[in-house]
This record gives structure tokens, C-alpha cells and sequence, in this order.
């Protein structure tokens, strides 16, 4: 395939997780990336464990992370090791980082000293909290931006504590804006010949994800998120909204007016519901009426009703169900990595198409400076 980004150098001087999922989507777009990582150490991620899954000398999770990509191993505290970056930076289209604010600028590599090198370079950064502030030196870590945000009280019952998200959210999403950022600046250069500086943040990032229920907030005399008492599946939104407990599994019911949905179910106690603002007033009332009586029958004779009522409604499936399920088989969503040792690591594949065409590699993350020797003679770093 002609990828859109292939002929970009991309330097990843970046760990864990936000910024090099930036650049795994950047290579999977055609990008080179090249990791600049800490000798005989390297990206701490390579000893960060999912479940305790090693693949070749390192993490599953580091090669889920930096697949596709090449390691040169540099002591950034060294003279000979910063000529050599700049070698580097001075030849690159984008650079990205995310040590804590200050860091770059202290090793000699920030904004204002590297434009100087390479006035066309696309210069992004990732924090935890912004370059500034009471919380620029706070640790940028996942769960800790997720608990500052107010994210951490919209999901489960009113009587659960705070339920953080069961993913790394925050830095999913900080990697996602700052993709965007990169290409936009990229696009800017292609016009001006000129190239910039992108900014993200966890908290930042993880407060625009809560954009519709926080503006709900800043909005109504700042009251606070009210869960429902049970079946919550979010917090501000009305009955049947949720998930239910069948005689056999899960059933998952979207927006639906409520006398409807009490009609079509075989259940008459819910006919009084039919004006939509006693779908939140009497919303505990209403999810708990629907959960006795979804209790009674298997999912699918729950799905055989409301599907063809054209009601919003799924199966609650597991990962096991999934992958088994044929409109999972279809998305072609695994890719295999094959490792130098002969080892093999399923993970899920880059979600963009281009042309038509599915995006996959085969690489999996590099060795740690695997890639040295060719990148010093390429570019004359030695």
C-alpha cells in the first residue's frame, strides 16, 4: 500500500503508553518511527506486565504499543549522545516526547532550542496535568488523571464508591488528540514550510471525553452527577437506559419511550410511564421493575421481541462470545506478530483503512537499540 505518511521520520523519545500510541498510529500510517530509548533500559513499558505475558525479552504490552518501529539506544546525558539527537532532529519531521514539563529543556531538546535546528519540525508533548500549574510535577499516570477528572463518579450505582474506568482512558485519549494535533501541524507545514508545537495533557484530554455531561454540570447550577440506584449505565440519562439480568446472561436497552417498551415486554406496570419526564424522576422505579421481570426469560427471547420492534437493544456479549461472533470474524480486527525467536503475539490491528484497504504489520516492537548500528551509519551519528 501508498500509506499517507510514508517518508516522515517520526522520533519517539516517549514512554508507557500515551505518547507511544501516538506514534503507533502514525506508523501504521506509513510514518517511520524511530524509539530514542535509555541504554540498557530502555522504554520502561518494556517491563510494564498485562497478566504477566512476556513476548521475546520484553511485555506483551510494549510490543501491543510499539509495534512497527525501530529502537536506537541514546545517553541523552551524554555530549556525544545529545550531538547525535540533534543529528537526528535536525533530519525529522516530528518529535515526541513525555517526560514531566521542564525535562526537554533541561537536557538541551526543547521547543525553542530545537526549532532553532529544524525550523520545519512538528514538536508534540504529552503531561499529565499541562506545562504549568499546582499540578505540572504531579505523576501523568492513568488512574490518577482518571480520579482528579470527576470521571471516576459517572459510572456504577449510587451506592458504589467511585468506579474508575477499566481501561487506560486517559491515555488513550491524550494519544488521540495528540495524533491530531501532529497531523493538523503537518498539514499547516505542507502550506507554510513551517512547523509547530502541539500540546496535550491526561486531564485535559480525559475533561473533553466528559465534554456533553460536564457541560450538563456548568450548566445547571453545578449539581452533581446522580447515579441510579441500580442497573446505571449512565448518569444522567433517563429509564430503560441500562443493563439487565436475563434468565441466562445480559441485555443491554438504549433510549426507548417506556410505555412502549412495557407494552411490547408483556408489562403493564410500566403503561403509566408515558410521559418522558417520568422516565428520570421515576427512573429506579422503572429499572427496577424491568429487572424482576427481564430475569424471567433467556436473552434471545428478550432480542426475538425488541429487535424487530427496531428497539435499541444488544446481547451483552464477553470477549469469548465475540471473537466467535461472525460480524467480529468480518472486521478482520487481529493481526499475528512474529518475533526474531520464533515467537507469535495475537493483538488487534490498526482501526483505519486507507483506500479500501485494511492496515497490518507483522513487526512486532523492536529489541532495545536493535535498530543502532544501520540508524548511526544512515544518519552518521558515530
Amino acid at each position: 500500500m501508498n500509506l499517507p505518511l510514508e517518508g516522515l521520520l517520526v522520533l519517539d523519545f516517549s514512554q508507557f503508553m500515551a505518547g507511544p500510541a501516538a506514534t503507533l498510529r502514525l506508523a501504521d500510517l506509513g510514518a517511520r518511527v524511530v524509539k530514542i530509548e535509555r541504554p540498557g533500559v530502555g522504554d520502561s513499558s518494556r517491563k510494564l506486565y498485562c497478566s504477566n505475558q512476556r513476548f521475546g525479552n520484553d511485555s506483551a504490552l510494549f510490543h501491543t504499543v510499539n509495534r512497527n518501529k525501530q529502537s536506537l539506544a541514546i545517553d541523552l546525558k551524554s555530549a556525544a549522545g545529545l550531538a547525535a539527537a540533534k543529528k537526528l532532529i535536525a533530519r525529522a519531521d516530528v518529535l515526541v516526547e513525555n517526560f514531566r514539563p521542564g525535562v526537554m529543556d533541561r537536557i538541551g531538546l526543547g521547543f525553542s532550542s530545537v526549532a532553532k535546528l529544524n525550523p520545519r519540525l512538528v514538536y508534540a508533548s504529552v503531561t499529565g496535568y499541562g506545562a504549568d500549574g499546582p499540578w505540572k510535577d504531579q505523576p501523568g499516570q492513568d488512574l490518577l488523571a482518571q480520579s482528579r477528572s470527576g470521571l471516576v463518579w459517572l459510572s456504577g450505582n449510587a451506592s458504589d464508591p467511585p468506579v474508575p474506568f477499566g481501561l487506560a482512558i486517559a491515555d488513550m485519549f491524550a494519544a488521540q488528540h495528540l495524533t491530531q494535533g501532529i497531523l493538523a501541524c503537518l498539514l499547516r507545514r505542507g502550506k507554510t514550510g513551517t512547523g509547530g508545537r502541539v500540546e496535550v495533557s491526561l486531564l485535559e484530554s480525559i475533561l473533553d471525553f466528559q465534554f456533553e455531561v460536564f457541560t450538563t454540570h456548568l450548566n445547571d447550577g453545578g449539581q452533581l452527577p446522580i447515579r441510579g440506584k441500580s442497573n446505571s449505565a449512565h448518569a444522567y440519562l433517563a429509564a430503560p437506559y441500562g443493563i439487565y439480568e436475563t434468565a441466562d446472561g445480559y441485555l443491554a436497552i438504549a433510549m426507548t419511550p417506556v410505555a412502549q417498551l412495557g407494552e411490547l415486554l408483556g408489562v403493564p406496570a410500566l403503561s403509566p410511564f408515558v410521559e418522558r419526564e417520568t422516565w428520570f424522576s421515576h427512573r429506579d422505579e422503572i429499572r427496577a421493575i424491568l429487572a424482576n421481570h427481564l430475569r424471567t426469560k433467556p436473552t434471545r427471547a428478550w432480542l426475538d421481541i425488541l429487535e424487530p420492534a427496531d428497539v435499541w437493544c444488544a446481547q451483552v456479549l464477553s470477549w469469548v462470545d465475540l471473537i466467535q461472533h461472525d460480524a467480529f470474524k468480518n472486521l478482520n480486527m487481529i493481526q499475528r506478530l512474529s518475533h526474531s525467536t520464533g515467537g507469535q503475539l495475537l493483538t488487534t490491528r490498526c482501526p483505519i483503512r486507507i483506500d479500501g484497504q485494511i492496515i497490518a504489520s507483522s513487526d512486532p516492537g523492536p529489541e532495545l537499540g536493535e535498530h543502532g548500528d544501520a540508524l548511526a551509519r544512515e544518519f552518521s551519528l558515530e
